[in-house]
């Protein structure tokens, strides 16, 4: 795992971790928030980690409300189990945190269990749209998101994320830029 990657990750474990403390009166928003600025650094990194990583703060997000006090605890022990494993590239160690705490979220609840796998793939499709809107291609957000082409676009074809881009530059001055570097 490159440097920047992990603290990026570590970043957002330490920022979690402090959410998942505030217990009582956590800002479910605020895991979402989280969930988002990881979708960022998804588009800017492509990697694997930092795609779980934000899948498990968006999934977190949609059963906080499911959580008891004994789930919550362990996702913090779980964060900080993953913080050390990364601080001391124990990576073995850091994926059986995440999958630990994957389990949690899942068990979260009969109800939580029977529908688990659809918000996991909610959580994969919206991420997957985010990353459309930073610019990344429909197969590389797919591919990224561990969904199939048809899947994303089927959800972005039902949103305005498709059609939202504006050019900030206009295509006659893109056209004579390019004109002028290749010596037309």
């Amino acid at each position: 795992m490159k440097d920047v990657i992990k603290k990026s990750i570590l970043h957002n474990i330490n920022k979690a971790i402090l959410i998942l403390e505030r217990k009582k009166q956590m800002d479910v928003e605020a895991m979402k928030k989280l969930s988002d600025q990881a979708i960022e650094d998804v588009a800017l990194y492509k990697d694997l980690d930092v795609v779980s990583m934000s899948v498990l703060f968006y999934s977190i997000y949609k059963v906080v409300d499911c959580l008891d006090e004994e789930s919550f605890d362990y996702l913090i022990n779980g964060m900080d189990a993953a913080r050390v494993a990364l601080q001391k590239n124990n990576f073995g160690m850091y994926n059986k945190s995440i999958k630990n705490m994957f389990t949690t979220v899942r068990g979260c609840n009969a109800k939580v269990k029977e529908h688990f796998q659809d918000v996991m793939d909610a959580a994969r499709i919206k991420k997957g749209a985010v990353l459309l809107q930073k610019g990344l291609s429909l197969g590389q957000a797919a591919g990224l998101m561990g969904l199939s082409n048809w899947d994303l676009q089927e959800y972005a074809g039902r949103t305005i994320i498709l059609g939202a881009h504006t050019e900030k530059i206009q295509a006659r001055t893109r056209l004579e830029t390019a004109l002028r570097i290749f010596g037309v």
